[in-house]
């Protein structure tokens, strides 16, 4: 009985120690407490606008964003919009022809200027739209003019055409430097050798752009639900900002996507990036 027992207690030290489960994501609120999913859908259904924060290669980011898609559709049908940075504002015109059925997936992928993940990560949001004829905003400037941004600073956009004028966010472009968001990306990449005081720039008009085509196909009882990079509305900065700036009284809700390592609890550091924090694995599998 004796040998049995001490056969017994590595076993079970060894079972105590383990894990219970590997779960592939956990949601937050803002300052770090755990809510179930049906928390965030309760506060997406009430928003005037959500803002997805994704990492661009992380599959349950975009799993969780068509879920969500679906869950609001359920309620909101009509009432629903969706947008994306990953689609540019000049290819506006060649997804409303692939959502109204005017031109194949084939020939879309060949006349836009589609991400390389597009197909995985993306096509399923888009056709979702398609299926249930709901309006899909590319809502990004095109990159062309966020890399002039980049060289020549926001001067370089008054030279540009009205007929170009018109992929971005008005000008002049409100800017404010002193943002977290702009200001680190600024420390960033002064500490990488890579600093220019345009970088931030061309950042804030991908920001307000995005913000500008967001106001422009919301109107009052809808629900528009925006997919982009975390980096772009976290803090409550970038989209938001802009957001707030045009509209103060607009009822936002954000969510920021993380990576770490154990996800039982969520790392101080992402406290207060967003209303709900999607806290992913470290080890989770990419797209790309």
């Amino acid at each position: 009985m004796k040998k049995r027992l001490l056969f017994l207690i590595p076993i079970f030290i060894l079972l105590v120690s383990m894990k219970p489960d590997k779960p592939a994501y956990k949601l937050f609120q803002q300052k770090g407490k755990e809510v179930k999913y049906k928390k965030l859908l309760k506060e997406a259904l009430k928003a005037d606008i959500i803002l997805f924060g994704e990492f661009h290669n992380n599959p349950i980011c975009h799993w969780l964003q068509l879920e969500l898609t679906q869950d609001l559709y359920r309620s909101k049908k009509g009432q629903l919009v969706l947008g994306a940075e990953m689609i540019e504002a000049d290819d506006q015109q060649n997804l409303n022809n692939y959502l109204k059925g005017n031109i194949d997936a084939k020939e879309f992928k060949k006349k836009a200027r589609l991400w390389k993940n597009y197909k995985t990560d993306y096509k399923p949001l888009v056709d979702f739209a398609k299926k249930h004829k709901l309006h899909f905003v590319a809502s990004n400037i095109p990159r062309k003019y966020a890399s002039l941004v980049h060289k020549k600073g926001f001067e370089a956009l008054d030279t540009l055409p009205n007929s170009v004028k018109q992929f971005m966010a008005p000008l002049p472009i409100k800017y404010d430097p002193e943002l977290e968001g702009y200001k680190s990306m600024l420390e960033m990449m002064k500490d990488m050798g890579h600093a220019t005081k345009n970088l931030p720039k061309a950042q804030a008009v991908k920001d307000a752009t995005m913000a500008h085509f967001i106001l422009e196909n919301w109107e009052k009882g809808k629900c528009f639900l925006h997919y982009n990079g975390s980096y772009h509305s976290k803090n409550f900065e970038g989209i938001i900002w802009y957001l707030k700036q045009a509209n103060p009284e607009l009822k936002i809700v954000s969510i920021a996507s993380v990576e770490q390592e154990d996800i039982r609890k969520l790392n101080e550091e992402y406290k207060n990036l967003a209303n709900f924090i999607l806290a992913i694995p470290l080890t989770m599998t990419k797209t790309y």
